[in-house]
């Protein structure tokens, strides 16, 4: 027992590192990570199909998940290409054209493999080809979309990304040192050794990092500024002026807090406020992501994904949590945080036609005489 908790600790601290160190190597890298991360545990639950089904000899199954997952990668990345990229892919000819057409053509890729694993069905194998035809797209639906929502988290401030993955990391090792030293009670009888003292514990203990680690990084402009593309450079820039969410505000405590704590205010950035709501979701929503994966695993007879990471099994069976986690941000971010952004709106105004953008200048032009306001800034320009 104790073997396997050094172990599983080691490497840990390990996987710890490695984190810390691709945050370091920019956000960029980041991408490709979760790129990398996203293929292995596509690969690691196909397997597991191909292992349960015995589908080693179905035609073309192998190469049409494979191209399946190049489909649905090049369907969500040129979005976020034409998103994020779009002065630069306006810029460069080919680029604007595969822009232009980028859904067309998805769907023309995908409708390509659609029709070879028409043409592949055998008659022997019809119901298996189908379970397995089903089985990648909700695989499909599980990983690739999540780690799409991953990295639109991260174009809105690295902290997006770091914070809401650090805060499962930590109810993941809390909760096991929770249950390791005082577990007593049985949590859920998908995972037999998960405790609601581990459980219990790991809450508390996540809100508190998060807490510290929110404070710790919204104090630093490469953390929450937006990852921006910067066309003169051609290079990722992360550099502007922070705005209130991260900038030092004064609260005054409730009466019941005052006088445990003696302090009348306390300065707090809002973020920190906002992260109590991420790590309570990591700590309460995100271990439901590894009780379904333990009950995927039960069904299937297996202990784990895989055996990359020794003491942890897979790369699934550490990121089980991570995507129902990228979710939550990203609905987080779009429901309480995110406003208009003038620079895109200007971005695609720039692409209009002339009298298009003739038109619009109109428009807003006799909105903002009816407002009162232009009258006001042209005086001011004066």
């Amino acid at each position: 027992l104790w073997k396997n908790w050094w172990v599983r600790g080691l490497f840990t601290l390990a996987m710890i590192t490695f984190f810390f160190f691709i945050i370091y190597l920019g956000p960029m890298v980041l991408m490709m990570i979760v790129l990398c991360v996203q293929i292995k545990c596509f690969h690691e639950i196909i397997m597991i199909g191909y292992s349960v089904y015995h589908s080693y000899d179905l035609p073309w199954f192998r190469t049409l998940s494979w191209y399946f997952l190049l489909c649905v990668n090049y369907f969500f990345y040129g979005e976020t290409v034409t998103d994020y990229f779009f002065t630069l892919v306006q810029r460069e000819e080919p680029l604007r054209i595969l822009s232009k057409y980028h859904r067309f053509i998805s769907f023309a890729l995908y409708l390509t493999g659609f029709c070879m694993f028409v043409l592949s069905l055998v008659k022997k194998h019809y119901r298996l080809q189908f379970y397995m035809f089903g089985w990648t797209h909700v695989t499909l639906l599980i990983v690739v979309t999540q780690s799409h929502l991953i990295i639109h988290n991260l174009f809105e401030g690295m902290i997006w990304f770091i914070v809401p993955i650090s805060c499962v990391i930590c109810n993941d090792i809390m909760a096991y040192m929770f249950g390791f030293f005082f577990g007593r009670t049985p949590l859920i009888k998908l995972s037999p050794k998960k405790t609601w003292e581990g459980f219990i514990g790991g809450f508390f203990a996540t809100i508190v990092f998060g807490i510290v680690l929110s404070y710790f990084m919204s104090g630093y402009r490469y953390f929450v500024c937006p990852v921006e593309f910067n066309n003169d450079s051609n290079s990722f820039q992360v550099d502007c002026q922070p705005p209130e969410l991260f900038q030092l505000q004064e609260y005054t405590l409730p009466s019941v807090l005052e006088s445990v704590t003696g302090w009348t205010t306390v300065h707090l950035y809002p973020f920190q406020i906002h992260s109590v709501a991420l790590s309570s979701f990591a700590s309460i929503m995100g271990p439901f992501g590894g009780f379904f994966a333990s009950g995927f695993k039960r069904a299937f007879k297996i202990k784990d994904f895989a055996n990359t990471i020794p003491g942890h099994g897979g790369i699934m069976d550490r990121f089980d949590c991570q995507y129902l986690m990228a979710t939550f941000v990203n609905v987080y971010i779009a429901s309480f945080i995110r406003g208009p952004n003038p620079s895109k709106v200007i971005q695609q105004l720039l692409a209009l036609r002339p009298d298009q953008q003739l038109h619009i200048f109109n428009s807003l032009k006799a909105h903002l005489v009816e407002k009162g306001l232009l009258p006001a800034l042209e005086g001011a320009a004066a």
